[in-house]
């Protein structure tokens, strides 16, 4: 299948498998996806991120365990309750340091591509980086 936009498949892949409480999503893998996994790892909002191989096809993959909070004894909440791409495929958005502003007063976090490579808002704000304004999460 021919993929036109493969960070908001992604982003959809993450969002459809926390929704139907999976543990973990296979994710087609890519350099700039994995940056993305990593930056959200790091901030505590996924398990953990690993590449794989694709057992069928054998092609490369990203493992991506997702995390959850336990409410009760049955019931679990998933750790990132929104999602969503900001720099489209057919829009681009491009930010200046200045311009990087917090997520939902801190709960959240934005991924930035900067020339340094992919990391958070606030740590391109802190080192005067802009960059392309990848997505948002909280």
């Amino acid at each position: 299948m021919f993929m036109i936009d493969p960070i908001s498949d992604m982003l959809t892949r993450i969002r459809n498998a926390q929704a139907a409480a999976h543990s973990s999503v296979l994710i087609p893998a890519s350099k700039l996806k994995f940056a993305i996994a990593q930056v959200l790892m790091k901030e505590g909002f996924i398990e953990g991120v690993e590449k794989t191989e694709d057992a069928d096809s054998g092609h490369p993959m990203i493992k991506v365990d997702l995390s959850y909070e336990k409410v009760s004894h049955a019931r679990k909440k998933a750790r990132i309750s929104g999602l969503e791409q900001v720099s489209r495929q057919g829009q681009r958005c491009y930010v200046k340091s200045t311009d990087i502003h917090e997520v939902k007063n801190g709960f959240g976090v934005s991924v930035v591509s900067t020339s340094q490579g992919v990391m958070t808002g606030r740590s391109a704000r802190k080192r005067g980086l802009g960059g392309e304004m990848i997505c948002r999460a909280w």
